[in-house]
């Protein structure tokens, strides 16, 4: 008698595969995550902190490469079958978040 998820072409249940793309994904957006609290909570001290500017630029650019490494990572057909979707949410209000800011930074 044949194996019916071998028939139908299903994968296997491989649940170290959970860990092996979950870790490291939740790594990144923990991460991200402080970044986006640091430009976000720590931001110039005033109109005359040109470093103070220039830090949450580079830290909101920081967060939105991020964002977009974990996006790239979950898109992975078996990371994305073997999570799911709703991985993509951390990295997407992550990456608006930083947006914003990068954008109301005057």
């Amino acid at each position: 008698m044949a194996d019916s998820n071998k028939s139908s072409g299903l994968p296997e249940k491989r649940p170290w595969m959970r860990w092996l793309a979950g870790v490291p994904l939740g790594l990144l957006h923990a991460l991200n995550a402080a970044t986006v609290y640091l430009i976000v909570s720590a931001g110039p001290a005033g109109e005359w902190d040109n470093a103070g500017y220039a830090g949450t630029a580079t830290g909101a650019l920081l967060a939105i490469i991020l964002s977009v490494i974990g996006m790239m990572i979950t898109l992975i057909p078996p990371v994305r079958r073997t999570l799911g979707l709703w991985w993509l949410a951390p990295p997407v209000i992550l990456g608006v978040t930083a947006w914003v800011r990068i954008a109301t930074l005057d």
